[in-house]
């Protein structure tokens, strides 16, 4: 008998990211404007080709919400219904996870952020185990694969009948307009039942102060001291990098992405083709720190920062910032990237220095699990 594997997409998912708006809720339109490309579909083909060899048939819905990415990988498909509007909207994932449930899927898959997250909340609360394939701006939620690949991976060891536990995970997500304005509320909303494979799965992102001053202002000073001329620096989101703008004596976007160049502010803010216009030409270096309790460097909050871009500026300008207590909290783990190109991904793993302190590195991995 094939395992039933119910496919969601929310094909507006992470819309915002690459051109700086935050998220998606609620400026798709906007954000299709300024030039960014759909790519939840493209990324729940990734998560679906970890299944292409197995016993399993996919039930969905029509068209991008589902069918376009099981075809697309050569997977049995049953359609179960469609979208009411084009493009869909959360009521119709909503209804499409009711469906699957009443059709007795034996896991979800969704594709999409933390507003996705909460409309399988809504629908299904925890009657069926879900696995998130990671596509929106905003991934504060534990239900997610900590990348689409990874997601994949979960499900074709529940296929493979593997001794996979079940545990409950939270639904969170934030205000995006306090988050455009630099603030981060998140929220509590419930859980989801969510297969525990801890090293495919990834935590509820981290909150709060989670470092101390003393030590964030060594590593800013470090970084300050060793910035060299008519170089520019792109500056990620956090506030380890923050720090860093504070000790330049610049505004900072704290969660966006800004460039400096001569101790001088070039631009604010900026979107993914906007970097790769600042860098033509230009030798260039990147300053970025990890997502406390997570340890995921690209990929979360900072699409910005596009694979051409990572190319662009090349593996070896890039410059890591993490306190030792920030990378103690990941118990080993190694660091991680989410990309959108599973070939870059590959490309960046290994063994890397991570600033520490003024004149303190330490030798950390990039290695997704799985990879």
């Amino acid at each position: 008998m094939s395992f039933k594997l119910g496919l969601i997409v929310n094909p507006l998912a992470g819309l915002g990211g690459s051109v700086a708006l935050k998220g998606s809720d609620n400026v798709a339109k906007e954000a299709l404007a300024k030039g960014a490309v759909p790519k939840a579909n493209a990324r729940c083909q990734i998560a679906l080709q970890a299944l292409q060899d197995l016993d399993i048939e996919v039930l969905c819905w029509a068209g991008n919400m589902g069918e376009d990415c099981a075809r697309a990988v050569a997977l049995p498909v049953t359609v179960i219904g469609q979208a009411a509007t084009e493009p869909s909207t959360a009521q119709d994932t909503m209804l499409a996870a009711q469906d699957l449930l009443k059709a007795g899927v034996d896991v979800i898959m969704f594709v999409g952020g933390d507003g996705t997250a909460r409309d399988m909340l809504n629908a299904i609360d925890d009657q069926v185990p879900v696995v998130g394939v990671p596509a929106g701006v905003k991934i504060h939620s534990g239900v997610y694969g900590i990348t689409p690949k990874a997601a994949g991976q979960v499900v074709a060891q529940l296929v493979a009948g593997e001794l996979v536990s079940l545990r409950s995970q939270e639904v969170r997500d934030i205000d995006e307009q306090a988050f455009r304005s630099g603030q981060v509320k998140s929220r509590y909303y419930g859980e989801l039942l969510v297969p525990e494979e801890h090293q495919y799965m990834q935590a509820t992102k981290s909150s709060g102060k989670e470092v101390e001053a003393l030590v964030i202002n060594d590593i800013a000073d470090f970084v300050v001291d060793n910035m060299a001329s008519d170089i520019r620096y792109i500056m990620g989101s956090g506030s380890t990098v923050a720090a860093v703008m504070d000790t330049l004596g610049l505004d900072n976007t704290l969660l966006g992405v800004d460039v400096v160049a001569n101790g001088q502010l070039l631009a604010t803010d900026v979107t993914a083709q906007q970097l790769l216009a600042l860098c033509q030409g230009q030798q260039c270096e990147m300053v970025l720190t990890l997502i406390g309790g997570q340890g995921h460097l690209f990929g979360r909050g900072n699409q910005q920062l596009s694979p051409e871009l990572i190319r662009l500026v090349g593996l070896d300008h890039i410059h890591i910032l993490a306190t030792k207590t920030k990378l103690k909290q990941l118990n080993n783990q190694p660091l991680l990237v989410d990309t959108g190109d599973p070939q870059l991904d590959e490309e960046l793993q290994g063994v890397v220095p991570i600033i520490c302190g003024y004149n303190d590195k330490v030798l950390y991995p990039i290695g997704n699990p799985g990879a």
